[in-house]
This record gives structure tokens, sequence and C-alpha cells, in this order.
């Protein structure tokens, strides 16, 4: 049974969480009011908006500056790919991920596709951007479920597997957005 002292403790830890889940759930609606316009880009012209994100980036503009106009795209290139529009409560996920902190889903919540908002722009800097998951499987699995996301962005997506060669894991350690395991990116970064 809890303590007072305990409920005191976690009041102090909820505390300015309704602020912070309304502020998402403003971002996430301004995401959607971009969809229209991305909507109507066609493939190539979705491909040249990527690209100018990338160019703003490198120009000196922040990641989070470019944070909503990213999100649309992925979500525009989720659904030519797979005809799943991510939902608002995905993009909120999105946005915590990449303000460094934990969103906590359950089975069957998209997780895979959360997770490739935050890949997808922090990969607009041109740096090699690593998801560490649990297993072999998962790290090709997820990596193959998002490459025609990436692709349609001109992003490059691979996946480390135990055992592979080092050729073909130096190729994957080059791509844009590359998925792992711990022990993989652990012992690689070790060798």
């Amino acid at each position: 049974m809890p303590s007072q002292s305990f409920g005191r403790f976690e009041k102090v830890l909820r505390l300015g969480e309704g602020r912070r889940l309304k502020r998402l759930a403003e971002q996430a609606a301004h995401i959607a009011t971009l969809e229209p316009e991305v909507e109507n880009l066609s493939d190539a012209d979705l491909l040249a908006a990527s690209t100018a994100l990338k160019e703003r980036v490198a120009n000196g503009e922040l990641l989070d500056d470019v944070l909503f106009e990213a999100f649309a795209l992925v979500r525009e290139a989720r659904k030519r790919e797979s005809g799943q529009r991510l939902f608002d409560v995905q993009m909120m996920g999105g946005i915590v991920l990449h303000e460094g902190d934990i969103a906590e889903m359950k089975t069957g919540e998209g997780k895979t596709f959360v997770a490739s908002l935050p890949l997808y722009v922090n990969a607009l800097g041109g740096e090699n951007v690593h998801l560490v998951t649990v297993n072999d499987y998962l790290a090709k699995r997820d990596a193959e479920w998002n490459r025609g996301v990436y692709e349609r962005l001109g992003v490059t997506v691979g996946f480390i597997q135990s055992m592979m060669p080092f050729a073909e894991r130096r190729e994957a350690y080059g791509a844009g957005v590359t998925y792992g395991t711990n022990s993989e990116f652990g012992f690689d970064y070790l060798r």
C-alpha cells in the first residue's frame, strides 16, 4: 500500500503532464493542417520537399524548426506506401521521442511507424541515425517495413544482423537510418 508521501511524490512527477499533453495535441493538430498541401504533391514533389528540408538543415536551420513539415511528409509517405495514415496520437508519440523522452505504447499501437518520424527528422541532419531493437528479426522487419517510406523521402535504410559479413555491415552503417540490436552495435563499436 503506497504511503502518503509516495502519493505526493507521484503528484510532483505528474505536475505539468496535462499541459504537455495539450501542447502535443496542438502540435499534432498543426501537422494535420499541413496535410492537404502535402497530399497534393506528386511523388517527385514529395522527394523535392524532403530535399529542401535537408538543405534548410544543412544551412543552419534547427531540426525543431522543420519538425512539423518533416512529420507531415512522413505521414504522407506512409499513406502512399502502405495506405495507413498515422493518427494524431502517433504524431504525438513521435514528437515525444524526438524530444528525447520515452513514449509508452502497447502492442499493436504502431511503435514501428512512430519511430520512423523522429528517425527521418534526425537523418535530415546528414548524420547516420541508429534504432536499437531487441533482436535481429525485429531489426530486419522494421527496416523493411519502413524502407519504402524512407526511400520516398530520399533517405536510405539498412539493418545489422549477427554473423553479417563485414562488407554488408559497412553498407548498412552507411545508410541514413540503421536498425540493429544493442549487442551488434556495441560489439561493432568495440571492434
